[in-house]
């Protein structure tokens, strides 16, 4: 019998459009093959034809292969594959990286220049496309990455970046994915959906394929084939090849299937479990390997599905000859294949085999053979390098040496948080918490959750970080030191400092502090300062900045004393918060220092940090997003779920601010979904506030009010958003009903508001709008101007465009037209993108430059009809109208008014000045109410409501008010 099929079968579609990606990708049209099917599918062999037909062509190949059992460890099928371009004997030193190098150490040892890096997913993934692109040579490049589904987060991350950006490259990326529920498989299935990649479905075998399979197994004709053994293999294998390989060989070594002079034939009854079937007969395969292959196969299954075989020599001590014979003669047996892209490295075939070996040994066997293992590593890697480490832990477990494994779990998820793979850092670190728990070992256990903590927060499992505050308690009580004790504390402050939980925070802060207060420790007390300093912004205060601040350079100090690099970091971020306000280039400057402090002590998540906030600034500055968008992604890449949905809470008021209503509304949606349930609060109100401003912007009272419902039970009262709520929402609204009055008011509210809670967010209306408006009431003159347009919060671009109208308004009224004209059209510059903005800033000042006698206000108050009409804002609209006559200028009608009417409405004859009526009835205004909204008389909207009356059949005025409540919002 044939180890294999001669050919493979049922698969000429699949291998067709590989053929065909291979070579558009020598002709330089790279790109992306996700080949996806069930466990015994033959994925790994159509990767293997595709290797086959690119070597052929003469295209380069790597491999890598994710591990399918063992502890995680960050990037390891990418490092595999980039390893192999070592073994080819091309001289990779002299190839032009330039600064993508060094970056490129994370990945391959022998790069690795000791001093670590702290780059970017992005920078990463464009360093491998680099790479991969500088060893092309002209011939194509295939890279094939298998088992994905087992793929960590961190290797996924670069994956993301490659998949976008491998088009227009000689490198055709190949990639196996199981079809079991995974982020591989989340990955590869969006990127089919936005045309980035091919998905390639493997689907069980036909029957007529499976009989051709058997044959060709057998080596003999279909016909030749018997008919017994066909059904039983068609029904116990579900056309899954590797099941009928298995049950074929099964069979064959049963003796139930025998080869004589008139060709195959049956013996006995070929029916059988196949489970059993499968177990008996790979059983039978491995004791063909006689006593001292057994006891060799063993000792692989326990270092995992795939083992180097340098550890297994030294665990074993068989010699090379007797390791090599024993090896050879497993891959005969179709139990163990070489695993080709990592050299020395062989793996099982397939699972059962390693499942088969367990059942021959006793725990006390797979006890030792763990021991053995772990021993045998740390022999040959003393300082567990890489992926020793994770492995050395994970045998260290499976010997039952708890606080040994706790140990190397702790160590190992250590590096993956300082690397930025939050992640593995989770999955490690909760298994070093959990062992060294069990192991009674307070002082290890709290050097886990030192890690832990901070890796929980990032990824937004806040539930299970609270949770362990009662270890916290039991560490206090097995006699912790103070030191020890009061980090610990402090890390549980800054999770709830990042879940939106100041007062548990403070209270976190205080236990530290208590803590300290018989043994002072420098190092310890910055980093509790720093995190004290975080809180103070957020708790509700009249000097809360102040005290902040004060915080914060107590720990800056500290931390230039002490070496606390990441202390130092989280100091200069919030620092620069504060200094925004009073100079953005001073705010610029420390945070390009905290960048700085990153990268060099390889701190990627802190480098994330000061980006995000470089981002932010530059955003307030001149609404440029793209700083943003770029700490997003790395964000995503990294894990930090935190910074993610900060970010898209930021890009949804940006789309407000925009006028992309309904991509807006569904972003927040979407996105306020996710972090309600993450408990992510800051978020919460900050979407809230953006969901809010949405409505307001429409002029929708109730829509805005709704959004607001629960604003305070995220402890929205005297958060940095509240002011917001009042600004960026109902100020706007009000001004959307034409109320300036009561726009004034709620500005006035927020003055008062930031001056018992002061902010570090700038955009509710004191520097902006709220001038604008005391400027054309005649409640702020040239003075004021000046103090408001010389701040930095009034320079920042949302602010600037009514700063720079106010200044048109008094230009006026100093006879200065012809300059007041100029500075209209540098605010039409700054409000360009943002035509809500622009369009009631030309509504607000036409009246003024009318009584002045300069600019265009008929122009301006036509543009802004417009507008408003074409948005849906008919209290601004009709404003506009009414502004125009009094000016003597023609009003022109819009006739498509009725598309707002709803069809059952419009049946009944009812005109677009009555449904605009209709609808103020909801609020149960007065006729005069109404009329000053629509800018019409009483006694037109006195014959609009009883014409209203007469054509819905409402039986009086308040069953009218009640219909209105059940219109559809505009």
């Amino acid at each position: 019998m044939r180890s294999q099929a001669p050919s493979l079968i049922g698969r000429d579609t699949q291998l067709g459009l590989l053929e065909r990606a291979l070579s558009d990708a020598q002709q330089g049209r790279g790109g992306v093959v996700f080949v996806v099917g069930e466990a015994g599918a033959g994925k790994s062999r159509l990767a293997a034809e595709a290797v086959g037909s690119a070597l052929g062509i003469g295209m380069g190949v790597l491999r890598g292969r994710s591990s399918t059992t063992g502890p995680v460890v960050p990037f390891r099928p990418l490092t595999e594959a980039l390893m192999s371009l070592f073994r080819t004997g091309e001289p990779l030193d002299e190839l032009s990286l330039g600064p993508y190098r060094p970056v490129l150490g994370r990945l391959i040892p022998d790069w690795n220049t000791g001093a670590g890096d702290s780059s970017s997913m992005v920078i990463l993934g464009e360093a491998v496309l680099r790479l991969l692109m500088a060893t092309d040579h002209g011939r194509g490049r295939l890279l094939v990455l298998e088992d994905l589904h087992d793929a960590d987060p961190e290797t996924l991350g670069v994956l993301e970046y490659l998949v976008d950006n491998l088009e227009y490259s000689p490198v055709l990326l190949l990639a196996t994915i199981r079809t079991d529920f995974s982020d591989a498989l989340d990955l590869a299935q969006s990127a089919r959906r936005r045309g980035a990649a091919s998905v390639v479905e493997l689907p069980p075998l036909t029957r007529p394929q499976v009989h051709e399979l058997v044959a060709g197994q057998l080596g003999a004709s279909p016909e030749e084939v018997p008919a017994q053994v066909l059904e039983r293999l068609w029904e116990g294998s579900a056309g899954s090849p590797y099941l009928v390989e298995e049950l074929l060989q099964s069979m064959i070594g049963a003796g139930t299937l025998v080869q004589g002079p008139d060709g195959w034939r049956t013996v006995g009854d070929p029916r059988g479990d196949v489970s059993s079937a499968l177990a008996r007969g790979i059983l039978r395969r491995i004791e063909r390997l006689g006593a001292e292959g057994l006891t060799l196969l063993s000792a692989a299954a326990v270092l995992g599905r795939r083992f180097p075989l340098t550890v297994l020599q030294q665990m074993t001590g068989v010699d090379d000859r007797a390791l090599l014979s024993h090896l050879h003669a497993g891959v005969a047996a179709r139990l163990v294949v070489p695993d080709e892209p990592a050299p020395d490295w062989y793996s099982f075939r397939h699972s059962p085999t390693v499942e088969a070996l367990f059942t021959r040994l006793t725990p006390g066997q797979r006890t030792e053979l763990a021991r053995q293992g772990a021993e045998a590593v740390e022999k040959l890697h003393p300082q567990l390098p890489g992926e020793w480490c994770a492995l050395a832990a994970g045998l260290r477990s499976e010997a039952g040496e708890d606080a040994a494994a706790g140990k190397l779990f702790t160590e190992a998820g250590r590096r993956a948080l300082t690397a930025g793979a939050l992640g593995s850092a989770v999955t490690l670190l909760s298994q070093a918490e959990t062992l060294l728990a069990r192991a009674g070992d307070p002082q290890e256990r709290a050097g886990a959750l030192e890690h832990l903590l901070p890796a929980l927060a990032e990824s937004g499992d806040f539930d299970r970080a609270f949770g362990l505050v009662e270890h916290l308690h039991a560490l206090d009580s097995a006699g912790l030191g103070a030191s020890r004790l009061a980090v610990l504390h402090t890390r549980l402050a800054k999770v709830a400092h990042t879940a939106g939980r100041w007062s548990d925070g403070n209270r976190q802060i205080d236990r530290a502090r208590e803590v300290l207060g018989s043994s002072p420790d420098g190092a310890a007390t910055a980093a509790v300062d720093v995190t004290a300093a975080y809180l103070a912004l957020d708790t509700p205060g009249t000097d809360r900045i102040q005290h902040a601040e004060e915080l914060a350079r107590s720990a800056a100090d500290a931390a230039d004393r002490y070496g606390l690099p990441s202390v130092a970091c989280q100091a200069w971020e919030l620092l620069a918060t504060v200094a925004r306000e009073r100079d953005p280039h001073e705010s610029r400057a420390m945070l390009e220092k905290a960048l700085s402090t990153a990268e060099r002590h390889q701190l990627p998540l802190r480098r994330m940090y000061a980006a995000t906030r470089i981002g932010g600034n530059d955003w307030l500055a001149e609404g440029d997003t793209t700083g943003l968008v770029s700490a997003r992604e790395e964000a995503l890449r990294l894990g930090s779920i935190n910074i993610v949905h900060t970010v898209d809470g930021i890009l949804v008021l940006d789309g407000v601010m925009r006028g992309a209503r309904e991509a807006t509304r569904e972003a927040a949606t979407e996105c306020l979904t996710i972090v309600r349930r993450l408990g992510l609060a800051p978020a919460v109100r900050y979407l809230l506030m953006s969901l809010a401003s949405l409505e307001a912007h429409q002029g929708d009272r109730r829509a805005m009010e709704a959004a607001l419902g629960s604003f305070a039970e995220w402890e929205g009262t005297g958060s940095q958003e509240e002011p917001l709520t009042l600004g960026m929402a109902r100020a706007f609204c009000a001004l959307m009903e034409e109320n300036r009055d009561l726009a004034r008011a709620e500005l006035g509210a927020v003055s008062a508001l930031e001056r018992h809670n002061p902010s570090t967010y700038h955009l509710s209306g004191t520097h902006g709008v709220g001038l604008l408006l005391d400027v054309l009431a005649g409640d702020a003159d040239r003075a004021r101007h000046e103090e408001v347009a010389a701040t930095a919060v009034g320079r920042m671009r949302w602010n600037r465009q009514f700063v720079t109208l106010a200044d048109a308004v008094l230009l006026g009224r100093e006879g200065q037209g012809e300059r007041a004209a100029e500075r209209i059209e540098t605010a039409l510059r700054d409000a360009a993108v943002y035509p809500a903005a622009l369009h009631l800033g030309l509504r607000l000042v036409a009246d003024a430059a009318h009584e002045d006698g300069w600019g265009e206000p008929v122009a301006w108050l036509r543009r802004a009809e417009h507008h408003f009409h074409e948005q849906g804002v008919p209290a601004v609209t009709n404003a506009c109208r009414a502004a125009l006559r009094r000016l003597g200028a023609p009003v022109h009608q819009h006739r498509s008014g009725t598309d707002g009417i709803p069809e059952q409405l419009r049946a009944l004859g009812i005109t677009v000045r009555e449904y605009e009526a209709f609808r103020l009835l909801a609020d149960r205004l007065s006729n005069k109410d109404i009329a000053d909204r629509l800018f019409i008389s009483p006694r037109t909207v006195e014959k609009h409501i009883a014409s209203l009356m007469n054509k819905t059949g409402a039986a009086d005025r308040a069953d009218l008010c009640a219909r209105s409540t059940r219109l559809p919002k505009a």
